[in-house]
């Protein structure tokens, strides 16, 4: 310990006496190791935390699929189930202590606090079992949580408000709790606030602000109520007794569902469908996994970015160890005769390898200290980047204890990384030549490591070059491609309707009046309602056509639809290619008819088959001549800007309605007539139009309220978010390596001059010019970056592949991608390496002569 102490005291030494070498080191090493524990921290939060719950370990969730379905049919990974296949999994499982349902998705209501003349709120909110709270072990922060006595339909409507709600929307009046609210025009209580740090079960972007009841889902959604239907809209999570195991539950969960699907989920109407869905129950499988985390929605969607990220942080990191370990090797340099000094007093090589990794050490925790502040700042950056259209985000971005603890280690390791090749060479110095005079050395095998590390550095620089590259072309495409409507002079609204407070006749009524009156608003060319817009929540189901018999289940049968007002299509721009668009003429009165997309031709009909004025329908062969097409429209990208996902897509008539003898197939048409967007085409700029566009809906029905307005270009650029993260931190991490490494090129090619000064005056004494001298320090120096190139170019070739997932219309091979950033290494190279030359070139040779 007293010879730990004297390392540690010698190495500060060392560093206040060169003060301008340790600021450079702890500078870089602050960037590589904050950028990389700023990741970190991302992927702890994300993927490895645990709720902030009690106890997190007990809890496990009743499958493992992240997917939305409300069909409830059979699916390839199940982890959505129906309210009363809840029940039965609830009654089988002993095991459990408790077992607790909730909405997979969320629900948006408009809320108003009774007795005020308050504007209603659009929040966002969940339904819930009444044990949830107690499955959680989560206590209100005021007032108490729900109940199962809560969760009856007979039991006084109550309501859990959140912490940031009741903050943020409410101002924390205590009195709101026990105080009523109109949640879509129906009494609530709410009885209690959830403690500040719970956002729920699932990490997500904008968290439910209310908890209400499962069993109050028939009063807020009237006829368009799923709670006793098959529909699958339910995730489940249970916490396991003292001492209990998970042992067999997969199997008696599974047998569970497998007899559900035979008996309850195939009604009489659905009887055709019985033999396919009896074929297909072995792969029917309900696995139980751990629920500590909660529900890994992000988990799923970010994992891969993340690791993106990391992969870049960590090639950063090693280019600042390879910088730090080029100035400890021009350092140790320096020190040469110090070291043969302390070598011919007796020091032994392992006493002076020891130091030397401690100071190594003690400069890479002083610069992983200083990284936690870039660490902790780098979060923000990063999240407010990944996620600046959402509201909020529950992510702690304070340096936690595993924080801290894999910023130490990674300190710690890179000290011994960027420390022992410098220690190990310095502590091999030959005292009787590092005394004679290093001008007398008669070979330079010192100066090999630094070269080695600067093609280390250039190869590294130019794999995260083409990657930044390579991710950011990606990004323009996406952003540019041709979605097949029109974005430009476009606002999206987005509109919360109650489920049940219109009928069919004065629904229709009200949307007629709304889509007038905003047309006529200066500066609105024409106005448009849809059930929903491109790249927002879509409605999908089977297509059935006429005289073709029961589709099969087990494939891809499916087609996306939206319910439009006439004049959506001509609106957005989309192209009739054949037949004719949605009209006026197209009322509740006439025959029901669709206009479907080119990807809708060539899924459903053979090539050269004419899909106009043929017939379809949904699900099943009884409904297969509902809608018959009377247009082709040119493929428009609604589902998913990066191109990775597309399905079909069908539009219908707003105004016509659908009879349907299956209730289920009634309440998707009666819910899909309610609708989510107001498209307005603008003449110019959108200055004065959104406060009459409030003040319209507020007049027409207050019920009717408005969660966002936003022009199309935000609306698409939104669902860019974490591409576009990606892109640019990726980018900025490439520019940071190329300074590094250019930084690193400097300092060899200098150390390089430094060193062969004498050398380099016999040149000119004996006739070499200073273009000759120029070209010489050139040379070396590019040859350097050229082996980095011939070794990175292929790498970053291979690493491509690895990324391809992420890439939209662009190939590894991309030779305008690896050609500018061959471009740009070179050009900082040059910039590095030139003013070496120069000052090699304007050497005097007496000068240099007499020195030796």
């Amino acid at each position: 310990m007293q010879t730990l102490r004297q390392d540690i005291s010698y190495a500060l030494r060392q560093m206040r006496l060169s003060p301008i070498f340790t600021l450079t080191a702890m500078l870089t090493l602050a960037l590589g190791i904050g950028a990389t524990t700023a990741i970190f921290s991302l992927i702890h939060t994300v993927m490895l935390k645990s709720l902030p719950v009690a106890d997190p370990s007990t809890l496990f969730r009743v499958g493992a699929g992240n997917d939305c379905c409300v069909e409830g049919g059979p699916q390839d990974n199940w982890g959505m189930y129906s309210y009363q296949l809840y029940q039965r999994f609830k009654d089988a499982a002993p095991e459990f202590d408790q077992l607790a349902a909730f909405q997979a998705g969320r629900s948006q209501f408009s809320v108003r606090r009774s007795g005020t003349n308050q504007q209603a709120k659009p929040l966002r909110s969940e339904f819930v079992s009444g044990n949830y709270f107690a499955t959680f072990g989560v206590s209100a922060f005021t007032g108490r949580t729900l109940t199962p006595a809560d969760d009856q339909q007979s039991a006084p409507s109550a309501a859990m408000l959140s912490y940031r709600a009741w903050q943020q929307e409410y101002g924390a009046d205590p009195r709101i709790i026990g105080s009523s609210f109109m949640l879509d025009g129906h009494p609530f209580t709410i009885v209690g606030i959830t403690p500040p740090g719970f956002y729920g079960e699932t990490l997500r972007s904008d968290p439910p602000q209310l908890f209400v009841p499962i069993q109050q889902e028939p009063l807020l959604l009237g006829k368009d109520s799923i709670l006793k239907e098959t529909n699958a809209w339910l995730r489940v999570i249970g916490r396991l007794h003292s001492g209990a195991t998970i042992a067999g539950l997969d199997s008696r969960f599974t047998s569970i569902l497998r007899q559900w699907l035979v008996t309850d989920f195939v009604t009489t109407d659905m009887k055709e469908y019985l033999p396919q869905i009896k074929a297909m129950l072995p792969k029917q499988n309900i696995k139980l996994i751990s629920a500590g985390s909660g529900v890994g929605e992000m988990r799923e969607g970010y994992a891969d970015s993340l690791r993106i990220l990391l992969s870049v942080c960590c090639l950063v990191l090693l280019i600042a160890c390879a910088n730090i370990a080029n100035l400890l090797l021009a350092r140790g340099a320096a020190r040469s005769s110090q070291t043969s000094v302390r070598l011919a007093l007796g020091a032994s090589r392992k006493r002076l390898l020891r130091q030397s990794l401690t100071e190594s050490v003690v400069l890479s925790l002083l610069g992983g200290a200083a990284g936690m502040l870039i660490a902790y700042l780098g979060v923000k950056v990063i999240v407010a980047l990944a996620f600046h259209s959402a509201h909020f985000v529950p992510i702690d971005a304070s340096p936690s204890l595993p924080i801290l603890a894999f910023a130490f280690g990674l300190s710690l390791v890179t000290g011994l990384l960027f420390g022992a090749v410098p220690a190990w060479l310095n502590s091999r110095n030959n005292p009787a030549e590092a005394l004679r005079g290093a001008n007398r050395s008669t070979r330079d095998s010192s100066a090999m490591p630094q070269k080695i590390l600067v093609v280390v550095q250039a190869t590294l620089s130019i794999v995260l070059l083409a990657g930044a590259g390579l991710l950011t072309r990606s990004l323009q495409k996406m952003e540019h491609q041709d979605f097949g409507f029109e974005i430009d002079h476009r606002v999206s609204i987005t509109v919360n309707t109650p489920f049940s407070s219109y009928s069919s006749d004065k629904l229709d009524a009200t949307y007629r009046e709304l889509q007038d009156r905003l047309s006529h608003i200066p500066g609105v060319e024409h106005a448009a309602l849809a059930l929903y817009t491109p790249f927002t929540d879509n409605w999908g189901e089977m297509i059935v056509r006429d005289g073709h018999g029961t589709p099969n289940v087990s494939e891809d049968q499916g087609s996306s639809w939206d319910h439009v007002s006439p004049g959506y299509l001509e609106l957005m721009g989309e192209h009739i290619l054949r037949g004719r668009s949605i009209t006026e003429q197209d009322t509740a009165a006439t025959q029901n008819i669709a206009v479907v997309d080119e990807s809708f031709v060539r899924k459903f009909f053979k090539k050269g088959e004419e899909p106009i004025g043929t017939h379809f329908g949904l699900d099943k062969v009884q409904y297969s001549g509902t809608f018959e097409i009377v247009g082709v429209v040119r493929d428009a990208n609604y589902t998913d800007p990066s191109g990775h996902w597309k399905r079909p897509l069908f539009f219908v008539p707003l105004a016509q309605h659908v009879h349907y003898n299956t209730p289920m197939m009634q309440m998707i048409d009666d819910r899909t007539h309610l609708i989510q967007s107001v498209v307005l085409q603008l003449r110019g700029s959108m200055t004065g139009v959104e406060p009459q566009v409030r003040r319209i809906f507020a007049d027409v029905d207050p019920n009717l309220t408005i969660i966002s307005i936003q022009t199309m270009q935000e609306q698409v650029a939104n669902r860019l978010d974490q591409q576009r993260t990606v892109a640019q931190m990726t980018g900025l991490f490439g520019v940071l390596a190329l300074i590094l490494a250019a930084v690193g090129l400097y300092g060899v090619t200098a150390y390089m001059v430094e060193r062969r000064t004498s050398e380099i005056g016999v040149r000119m004494a004996l006739g070499a010019n200073r273009i000759s001298i120029v070209r010489l320090v050139l040379r070396g120096a590019f040859l350097q970056v050229l082996i980095g190139l011939m070794i990175g170019i292929p790498v970053s070739i291979g690493c491509a592949r690895l990324i391809a997932a992420q890439l939209y219309q662009v190939k590894g091979w991309d030779p305008l991608t690896l050609a500018v950033a061959v471009t740009a290494l070179g050009a900082c190279a040059l910039l590095a390496s030139i003013v070496p030359a120069l000052r090699a070139a304007s050497i005097n040779p007496v000068t240099a002569l007499r020195i030796e």
